[in-house]
């Protein structure tokens, strides 16, 4: 199903992961899609090839989201290859999985310049550079939803995102820009996967009603229905992909 035919997509580190997954399934829409990634050139290239083996078209970008000068380069260089951006995902992230006692004052100006500033700086630069009636989605977690111990710093800065991409929602509105939130619950992935027991893994799979922890293709299938015509009337929402854990 070619439903993403002449859109042009921005997916922030999607190198590996989740974000990888979400740049494939966007590409295998029909999108042409900006792969962008901090320093893992190889994985980008990798999934670019990926991409064009299956007649895609894809170009990877190396930006540091947490740098809005290079925010902006991304953005630039993504319109002048494609001539045009539709779509924005918000994915680039980390997590930082301590209880907040331990947290160094370092480890939390990083987890905000990765988490909340980054976000900051894409939606500022989508609002001049997102095409009418674009599409945003921003990759947030279900623990903000939660008060789960050793994650205190890692859900603040995804609320905060969360509110940063409800109140553009309302913005952009009347250009027609729909933005919305996903948040996955526990995804198996490496950096779901990082300072984790499988006891800490298997607790957390039971917390769902269906019993496992999800997949990066749970997500992908939910983010490429927000960004596609089928979700022309939800904007501001956030959808929760967990499996029930909440």
């Amino acid at each position: 199903m070619q439903s993403l035919a002449g859109k042009v997509a921005i997916v922030t580190g999607s190198a590996r992961g989740i974000g990888a997954e979400i740049a494939l399934m966007l590409a295998n829409a029909g999108a042409k899609v900006a792969v962008n990634y901090a320093q893992n050139k190889a994985a980008a290239d990798r999934l670019c090839n990926t991409i064009s083996a299956a007649e895609g078209t894809c170009l990877a970008i190396q930006a540091d989201v947490c740098d809005p000068q290079q925010v902006r380069k991304l953005f630039e260089t993504t319109s002048a290859h494609f001539g045009q951006i539709d779509i924005l995902v918000n994915n680039a992230g980390m997590l930082l999985f301590k209880e907040i006692a331990e947290v160094r004052d370092d480890e939390f100006d990083r987890i905000v310049d990765v988490n909340f500033k980054s976000v900051f700086y894409t939606l500022r630069e989508a609002a001049t550079h997102l095409a009418d009636h674009g599409r945003i989605v921003t990759v947030s977690s279900t623990v903000t939803r939660l008060m789960l111990p050793k994650y205190g710093a890692y859900a603040a800065t995804k609320a905060a995102i969360e509110q940063l991409t409800r109140v553009f929602a309302r913005e952009m509105g009347k250009r027609g820009i729909i933005a919305n939130i996903v948040s996955p619950g526990p995804v198996d992935t490496e950096l779901f996967r990082a300072g984790k027991t499988e006891a800490d893994i298997e607790r957390m799979a039971n917390m769902a009603a269906l019993g496992r922890i999800g997949n990066v293709q749970d997500v992908a299938q939910a983010v490429l229905f927000l960004v596609s015509d089928e979700a022309r009337w939800i904007t501001g929402q956030n959808i929760g992909v967990n499996g029930g854990i909440i």
